[in-house]
């Protein structure tokens, strides 16, 4: 097993690793819309935030050998499922060819105040 980390995408605000490598699986700790040069959430609208969270998956992807092109599944917390409709159109952009799988839900509070996380289960590239 190999830990993932880059300065590409935040810093973990915990005791966790940004990804982990087993073979070819990569998991991708949760992402939150955590600007990795500011450290600060980036984007008030829930489009905003899902754009910083795809771009932050994106780095750590990269990282590890892969894109998100390469992502089998993705869990996704909204903060408000009012919401889902502009979090799945932005969504959507990154996933031109075969979408992963997904699931999505309510959360009843995330970190840092954030309207949306999302974690990833991909293969290497």
């Amino acid at each position: 097993m190999k830990e993932v980390r880059t300065d590409n995408a935040p810093k973990p605000i915990g005791p966790y690793s940004q990804a982990l490598v087993h073979n070819d699986l990569i998991f991708v700790s949760g992402q939150i819309p955590i600007n990795p040069a500011s450290g600060t959430i980036e984007g008030k609208t829930i489009e905003e935030q899902v754009d910083q969270v795809m771009k932050n998956l994106s780095a750590i992807l990269a990282e590890a050998g892969s894109d998100l092109s390469h992502i089998l599944r993705c869990t996704v917390f909204l903060a408000d499922l009012a919401e889902f409709d502009g979090y799945n159109k932005i969504y959507g952009t990154y996933f031109k060819a075969m979408p992963p799988t997904r699931t999505t839900v309510q959360a009843a509070k995330l970190p840092r105040g954030a309207k949306v996380e999302i974690d990833a289960i991909a293969v290497k590239a």
